[in-house]
């Protein structure tokens, strides 16, 4: 969602004067109602005062974005103003705010974190915030973000892009990262720099969360010299058959965008040769088994992961509502109330295809379409717990199951179809419309009844020792949850811990949740907090993109610190991975609880021991700064 479509240009006020941080926010509610997105003001209010009660939304550099998720708002939509003058927000570098957005989120969704992704992105750029404050009328500010858009993100058409030679496009790219949401836009972002920095004319494909936008036509693709696939989940790949494409992962495209791009230049790259019918069994011939492993899940977990949060999130609602409304916290807690029990089922509904999806989408990546259906009847059997005695089971295999579903059901349809080659031609018709369904669905099904039992052991083994865990060994495991947040800062080690703190969900596990979360909010805060206090330590491009790293982190998007990670990872990565470790160890010390599975501050309404859950963020932000700057040499004329 682009941010000039959640704009109004009644919901822009240009020259504004505020005299104090509470009047900016009161005209600023005003500017949202006369949008027409707000159903109850006063509800908003609450929702925007109680956040800013937690700190100040002001990140510095003039920015402020005050924010708010709340059942006032009918849908996304953003307000902004400029104020020459300045007013006192209470930002942290003590300077006044010029120029603040303030989001309305509606609590049925997540779109406020593409669009917070969105401005943390485009208010990087110092040059695009002085246009924005020049602005005259809302007409020309509108104008100013819309351009801004259309040069940063390659997901919408571009008025102006690269450079085009006669025969096309030299270099195509393709990025996808599981969730869509930061690393796809950032490499995207960064291949286009480097493509412009050495004259080369480039397109760039994006798969993020709201889908493939700025996709390659057949035209751009037969006229490239050579294709970038920067991805950490299954892409669409028989379209390339027979070009040079180079397949790596997505922070490559972060990371070194320039020699990716050289490579293509210099015609160092494999031909792609796509097999049959089959859409992308993997990226590349001399791809590892790893690396293919890695990617299947990926594609697995990214497909995921909507269930995941909007259910988690519903089933959080449920429980604050009955908490509210002091229902007995017993075996019918978040049901008790008309209101909870609605949000209570429908987050249930959504909540109960997370295994399911997941083993489908697994599958899928392995096989296409007919590995698409021995995956989701496997994962919904792994839900069941389905056995030869009873195939509504008795204990689930759970997330255990459902990942061998994926794998088994992926390769298990590999083997039906090379064995189905060896059939007459005239089968052909009907082999991906009857037999392979057909015997793939017979296979899955005796093959969980089969292991379903010792998965359920295993999965039941595993919820009970967690249960039985000491507080001193939840301590560790919150700090060895909190590091692997912050490790790879959405790697395999980020997805692994954040899917085994949502798998905890499942069976009561909040505090595992809130340990994961926590942790992974601790690297961009700690960069930011680096960056404002420790100015001496970041160059001047650093320390003017720090500031909104205080938004990822506060949304829980570790990928803000990515770039800062990637030019100094030996003195980055253990800094923060030590700050988050300390936090997630307070966060199971202080026995917090988190009972949504994303959403950072806009959640915090459902954290138990909250306060004492800030003091967890706090402690191990402050920690990961002061490591920053003990490990991070001044730097001279900075």
């Amino acid at each position: 969602m682009r941010i000039v479509d959640l704009l109004d240009k009644k919901s822009i006020l240009i020259g504004a004067a505020p005299a104090s941080k509470a009047e900016a926010i009161d005209t600023l509610i005003d500017l949202q109602v006369k949008g027409g997105r707000i159903a109850d003001a006063d509800g908003y209010r609450k929702g925007i005062l109680a956040r800013e009660a937690l700190s100040s939304t002001a990140v510095g550099e003039g920015i402020a974005i005050p924010h708010a998720k709340s059942d006032a708002v009918k849908a996304p939509s953003l307000a902004a103003m400029t104020v020459p003058g300045g007013v006192d927000y209470e930002a942290m570098d003590g300077e006044p705010s010029n120029l603040i957005f303030m989001i309305a989120a509606p609590n049925d969704g997540d779109v406020h974190l593409e669009v917070l992704s969105r401005l943390m992105t485009v208010l990087m750029d110092e040059d695009f915030r002085a246009r924005l404050t020049a602005a005259k009328s809302a007409e020309e500010f509108l104008s100013v973000i819309d351009g801004m858009e259309k040069e940063k993100f390659p997901d919408e058409p571009k008025e102006e892009s690269a450079p085009v030679a006669a025969g096309g496009f030299k270099v195509l790219a393709v990025t996808a990262c599981p969730t869509g949401i930061a690393h796809t836009y950032m490499a995207a972002e960064a291949l286009e720099k480097a493509g412009a920095k050495l004259g080369i004319s480039i397109k760039v494909e994006t798969n993020g969360s709201g889908g493939a936008k700025n996709v390659l036509t057949d035209e751009d693709i037969a006229g490239c010299d050579g294709i970038i696939v920067a991805a950490d989940k299954s892409v669409e790949m028989a379209r390339f058959d027979g070009k040079k494409v180079i397949s790596t992962k997505v922070s490559d495209g972060i990371k070194i965008p320039e020699e990716l791009i050289k490579r293509i230049e210099a015609g160092d790259a494999p031909v792609y040769r796509h097999s049959g019918e089959k859409t992308e069994r993997s990226s590349a011939a001399n791809e590892s088994f790893g690396r293919k492993i890695y990617k299947h899940l990926m594609n697995g977990v990214s497909n995921m992961l909507p269930f995941t949060v909007a259910g988690g999130i519903f089933i959080a609602v449920a429980f604050l509502i009955d908490t509210v409304a002091g229902a007995p916290q017993d075996a019918n807690f978040g049901t008790y109330t008309a209101g909870a029990a609605f949000f209570k089922t429908i987050g249930q509904y959504a909540f109960d295809f997370m295994i399911p999806v997941l083993a489908a989408y697994i599958g899928k990546s392995i096989a296409d379409r007919p590995g698409f259906l021995v995956g989701l009847v496997g994962g919904a059997l792994a839900a069941a717990g389905a056995t030869f005695a009873s195939v509504k089971g008795d204990i689930p295999s759970g997330f255990l199951g459902a990942l061998f579903a994926g794998f088994a059901g992926g390769y298990l349809m590999l083997g039906i179809e090379k064995l189905c080659d060896k059939l007459p031609r005239a089968l052909n018709g009907i082999k991906p419309v009857l037999i392979y369904p057909l015997v793939g669905l017979g296979l899955i099904a005796v093959l969980m009844c089969a292991v379903n039992p010792f998965m359920g052991i295993i999965n039941t083994g595993l919820s009970n020792l967690l249960e039985s865990m000491g507080s001193t060994s939840k301590v560790v495991l919150g700090c060895v949850l909190g590091a692997m947040m912050s490790i790879d800062m959405g790697g395999p080690f980020n997805k692994a811990a954040y899917v085994f703190g949502t798998a905890a969900i499942t069976t009561g596990g909040y505090d595992i949740m809130a340990a994961v979360m926590v942790g992974g909010m601790v690297p961009p805060i700690a960069i930011a907090l680096s960056t404002t206090f420790f100015k001496n330590r970041w160059t001047p491009e650093e320390r003017k993109n720090g500031a909104v790293n205080y938004i990822m982190g506060l949304s829980f998007i570790t990928e803000g610190a990515i770039p800062y990670a990637a030019a100094a990872p030996l003195k980055v990565i253990p800094a923060c991975a030590v700050g988050a470790a300390v936090a997630g160890g307070l966060s199971m010390a202080f026995d917090c609880t988190l009972m949504a599975p994303h959403g950072g501050i806009f959640v915090f309404a459902v954290v138990g021991n909250w306060p004492m859950y800030l003091v967890a963020l706090a402690a191990g932000s402050v920690v990961g700064m002061l490591l920053l700057a003990l490990f991070k040499k001044k730097i001279k004329n900075s």
